[in-house]
């Protein structure tokens, strides 16, 4: 025989030929030199080396255990002095009854959220997290929540936390602030037979989201094809002329005649117009001829009543000095002046002559 103390704390496991016999607790024991004792802290969790069942036929060893079992489709959370420490997946666990008060949350993790009960802060733990599904739905999203295919509601501004589990899971998000749809390159042929190629946009906003996904498949690519029908209604109906003319009323007739089809898709269109209209090469040019040959007449049309003023003035002038022989000499200098202007230098001859001359021109009485 052999004396074994097992003091206060602890505890000895006695096992013989590597087979778990029994438990000894605080105090003095004589066992069989057969026998093997294992001296363990009563603190922590405890970890055998062979399966947990075995020990827990004991019924002295499993009283001083707190077991922990953990069913398929559960988690459980640990908590020592009430912080958080770990997350246990399914299984039976065991910890000795010691000094530092355990407890445990039982977590069903077949139900598809999680529940607001669990402290949001124990979710961001990196131990926590491989068990969650994490959605995050912006303040300019909406969002919807599939289950297995189905849907199941809808989803407003925040994060959302699902529990990994057998169950299929989609959350689709849609922006619903305003946004710009183009429709490019579209040849569309006139009233009178001219092609022209037309660059077309809207801002439209997302105003219900369910008819948007739930109803509706690809309403983007419908909205597209509602726009690119509405181009070639209205612009068909004009000849090239009332097409280049009224382009900016396009966007009334968009917003009346696509209203309700927009709104079965869950979209409301804000604004349309077109951009650009793009004409065919021969075509331009005709038009630029036509835009030069109208200039030109507008032109030759201001030229002529500017020619007409200038007469008017002309003959109103002549009139005045017809009138007034003052006036006359006064123009009559004023030309001799704009002409000595121009000369550099004069050279007289004559005598006496040049300065008669010259006083018949100056002389206001001269007949």
């Amino acid at each position: 025989m052999k004396k074994i103390r097992i003091r206060k704390g602890t505890v000895g496991l006695v096992y013989r030929k590597k087979e778990y016999k029994k438990v000894l607790t605080e105090g003095t024991y004589w066992i069989s030199p057969f026998d093997k004792v294992y001296i363990l802290e009563r603190n922590g969790a405890f970890n055998p080396k062979d399966e947990l069942a075995i020990y827990l036929q004991d019924e002295k060893l499993k009283d001083l255990l707190t077991i922990v079992e953990v069913k398929d489709g559960e988690l459980s959370f640990m908590y020592e002095n009430g912080i958080f420490k770990t997350v246990l997946p399914s299984g039976i666990y065991a910890w000795w009854k010691g000094y530092t008060p355990l407890s445990f949350q039982t977590i069903n993790t077949k139900e598809i959220e999680v529940s607001n009960q669990i402290d949001r802060s124990i979710l961001s733990r990196t131990n926590v997290m491989p068990y969650l599904r994490v959605s995050q739905v912006e303040s300019y999203e909406k969002g919807l929540l599939f289950v297995d295919g189905k849907f199941e509601r809808k989803l407003e501004s925040g994060t959302y936390y699902f529990w990994k589990n057998s169950n299929a899971l989609l959350v689709q998000k849609v922006d619903t602030r305003q946004q710009k749809f183009e429709v490019s390159g579209q040849e569309i042929l006139s009233k009178d037979k001219a092609a022209v190629r037309v660059n077309f946009f809207a801002l439209y906003q997302v105003t219900d989201i369910e008819k948007a996904i739930v109803e509706n498949k690809d309403f983007e690519k419908q909205l597209y094809i509602l726009l690119q029908l509405a181009l070639r209604e209205y612009l068909g109906a004009f000849t090239l002329d009332e097409i280049l003319e009224k382009k900016e009323s396009i966007s009334q007739f968009i917003q009346e005649n696509l209203e309700e089809k927009v709104a079965a898709l869950g979209i409301k269109i804000l604004d349309s117009g077109i951009r650009d209209i793009i004409l065919p090469g021969e075509v331009k040019e005709i038009m630029n001829q036509v835009l030069i040959a109208q200039k030109q007449a507008q032109a030759n049309i201001i030229t002529r009543r500017e020619e007409t003023a200038s007469t008017r003035s002309l003959l109103n002038t002549a009139k005045l000095m017809e009138e007034n022989e003052m006036l006359f000499k006064l123009k009559e200098m004023e030309y001799v002046e704009k002409i000595s202007e121009k000369i550099n230098s004069i050279s007289l001859s004559g005598g006496s002559q040049v300065v008669n001359q010259l006083k018949e021109i100056f002389s206001v009485n001269n007949k």
